[in-house]
């Protein structure tokens, strides 16, 4: 699972990565500071059951903070998008092919209206930012269009000679984009097509597609700058449906705890001092903590797991190798954590856990004792032992 960071140059996108994944990347008001994708591991928060099982958790593929249990993600931070990108301007090519790679997208806006549509600075609150958000799907309409207009005549016509199934030709010609023929027959549902559409038909279908394939949500920035509660207030009256953050206040709050100045952990609403602290570093937490007063928390954390668990419909669940001990098989107590898509049944996990397993599969054990067979839909927060020939 890969999430991809998206938005134009200066709204704030590399600060948000290095907060999330504490990974240097170049940060600046300069236009297009990131140009190869910056990459690294975030964490989505679930909670763990070692508090509701009683035990001492051991974690070896996560950590685990007061019950709270923190699961990687791949997370990566994207060139920054111009208008007419999907037409080569700025990066565009490069951007909207490394997106891609992504299964959601986080968009971050520079809700304070900081800087203009092509990411220069510019007095806060000049520049709209549903500008901003209004862009991002069109940029990747219209690339997917383009490489479809490329090979639709040719398809159309295989389609009609052999009356073939349009969903399987779709998905041949845009495997490389990391769309799947479940999400195009998805798509399809909501915008048909057949041999015989037209350009306009193909643009409602690839909007639904990129719904399907490349679900976006919207970080509203820069919350901590006055203009930005302002337009948020406004963004709130419209359609689009945004989520407050401050990566600037995250990334302080991560290196003053990474310094022993603070204890915090990520998507905590408060943070306790632990270190001296001079006059310049307590008026800057100060004025942090108004603002997780306000808000609750920097909205960093909340929107990575937004995004995991709400846009990707992802579940946590724990294997282990015996169910009596809730241990793997060096003693391990709840070892592993993995996110899996919610509906997933123990077959399938299996072959994600190892393909021995699935060669071998009997069936598994949950926390309860109870025996569960190949059909069984995996729940959140699931203990469950496999059970394969050995």
């Amino acid at each position: 699972m890969l999430i991809a960071l998206c938005g134009k140059s200066n709204c704030g996108k590399s600060t948000f990565f290095t907060a999330s994944t504490m990974v240097d990347a170049e940060i600046s008001n300069r236009i297009f500071t990131t140009i190869k994708p910056n990459r690294g591991v975030t964490y989505a928060r679930s909670e763990c059951p070692c508090k509701r099982l009683g035990v001492n958790c051991e974690p070896q593929n996560s950590r685990c903070v007061d019950g709270v249990r923190y699961v990687p993600v791949k997370l990566i931070d994207i060139a920054g998008l111009v208008p007419g990108a999907h037409k080569g301007r700025g990066l565009g090519n490069r951007f909207l092919s490394d997106i891609m790679e992504a299964d959601a997208l986080i968009h971050i806006v520079d809700i304070s209206g900081a800087t203009d549509q092509d990411g220069n600075p510019v007095k806060p609150g000049s520049h709209d930012p549903v500008l901003d958000i209004e862009m991002l799907p069109k940029e990747i309409d219209y690339w997917i269009l383009d490489i479809l207009m490329k090979v639709w005549p040719q398809l159309s016509r295989k389609a009609e000679a052999e009356k073939g199934n349009i969903a399987s030709l779709l998905a041949k010609q845009l495997t490389g984009l990391k769309i799947t023929e479940e999400q195009i027959k998805e798509a399809l549902k909501e915008a048909p097509v057949n041999s015989g559409s037209q350009e306009e038909e193909l643009l409602k279908f690839v909007e639904a597609l990129r719904k399907q394939s490349k679900p976006i949500l919207i970080a509203a920035n820069k919350i901590d700058v006055p203009e930005g509660e302002e337009n948020f207030r406004r963004l709130e009256e419209t359609e689009y449906k945004a989520f407050p953050c401050s990566g600037d206040s995250e990334l302080a709050l991560r290196k003053a705890a990474e310094a022993g100045m603070i204890k915090y952990n990520p998507g905590d609403g408060k943070f306790e001092v632990t270190g001296d602290l001079n006059e310049g570093q307590k008026k800057a937490l100060e004025k942090i903590r108004v603002m997780l007063e306000k808000h609750g928390s920097t909205g960093v954390q909340d929107i990575i797991d937004k995004a995991v668990f709400g846009l990707l419909g992802m579940i946590t669940v724990y294997p282990v190798a015996n169910i009596s001990k809730l241990s793997d098989t060096k003693g391990h107590i709840l070892p592993d954590a993995h996110l899996v898509k919610k509906g997933t049944t123990l077959k399938e996990f299996a072959e994600k856990v190892h393909s021995t397993m699935a060669e071998h599969f009997i069936g598994g054990i949950d926390v309860n004792r109870r025996k569960v067979g190949a059909d069984y839909e995996l729940q959140d927060g699931d203990v469950i032992e496999i059970l394969f020939r050995k």
